[in-house]
């Protein structure tokens, strides 16, 4: 993709939006937002026929497929070349972009956004577990569905709001849930449902917030750098304690892995959007007690503590 298909600033935050924000872009997969209906042409096709395609349906990109395998795209700047320099009855596989950004159809939502944000294009094709182009998504597909899911959040909460009983106490809780190796469908399941369960008890939006990131980084940790684990959380009336336990292949060097963008990812894990080595460093600097053990061949237990009345400035 070009510069000319980049888009201004995606103006939407997986960090500091507000908490309903973050909890939807958290829940939500790259599947829930997509649209499956994508324009394609094969390789031997003709840039001609690209052109005209483009003009046709008002799209600024097209997507080259073998089969349902992505194996290149074709850009607006590739037809305006094309036309300038005669070419344009040439099969697309001899101009089209070979290089590819994608995203995967189970990543959360978050990574969407952050590659918006990151890469500036306007669109990104999506592909499955067997790398099959299955969809693609922009900025709008992003907006229209967390305007929707907005919408269903509010009526949820007016509901909720006029079912309450003041009379009944906040309740402590605890919760856990499980993690598996490279199980991107499941991530952010654990952090969603941590951070209901604190709206619904009225605990502070700050606090939610805090919260949501540490248990999110922690959860996405276990998903791409352990072999699965635990993520425990404890909801007590003066604090929230997150206690994420995996089974390794732990940490050769803790103080390392504390220093922002240091990273043991793979290659494999880089192309997916993960791996930014930020993880570890943004749960220790959302948390008010913040500890991790670790073990080589014997796993990483992180231990994230969040104070009701914490006077530490929001991250």
């Amino acid at each position: 993709m070009t510069d000319s298909e980049k888009l201004n600033d995606v103006p939407i935050s997986t960090v500091d939006s507000p908490s309903v924000v973050l909890e939807l872009i958290y829940q939500l997969k790259i599947k829930d937002v997509m649209t499956s209906a994508v324009l394609t042409a094969a390789k031997n096709q003709t840039l001609r026929y690209a052109e005209r395609l483009m003009r046709e349906k008002h799209v600024s990109s097209i997507p080259i497929v073998e089969g349902r395998r992505l194996i290149g795209i074709v850009t607006t700047e590739d037809i305006i070349d094309a036309l300038d320099k005669g070419y344009i009855e040439e099969p697309v596989e001899n101009r089209m972009s070979k290089d590819v950004i994608s995203l995967q159809d189970d990543m959360p939502l978050s990574f969407a956004i952050s590659y918006l944000d990151k890469y500036r294009f306007s669109h990104f094709p999506v592909l499955n577990k067997d790398q099959e182009l299955v969809g693609i998504l922009g900025s709008r597909n992003v907006s229209h569905t967390l305007l929707i899911e907005m919408n269903r959040e509010v009526l949820r909460l007016e509901k909720l709001h006029k079912s309450a009983d003041p009379s009944v106490p906040s309740a402590i809780a605890e919760m856990e849930f499980t993690t598996a190796h490279y199980d991107f469908e499941s991530a952010g399941r654990a952090s969603t449902e941590i951070k209901k369960a604190l709206k619904q008890r009225n605990f502070n939006p700050k606090l939610i917030r805090r919260v949501a990131i540490a248990s999110y980084e922690l959860e996405i940790n276990q998903v791409v750098h352990s072999n699965g684990g635990v993520m425990r959380c404890s909801i007590l009336p003066d604090k929230v304690i997150i206690v994420a336990a995996d089974t390794g292949p732990g940490i050769a060097d803790v103080n390392k892995a504390l220093q922002e963008s240091w990273s043991t990812a793979t290659e494999y894990v880089r192309s997916l959007g993960f791996g930014a080595g930020m993880g570890l460093p943004n749960t220790k600097r959302v948390s008010d007690e913040f500890s991790i053990e670790s073990a080589v061949g014997k796993g990483t237990t992180v231990r994230s503590v969040v104070f009701v009345d914490s006077t530490k400035e929001e991250a």
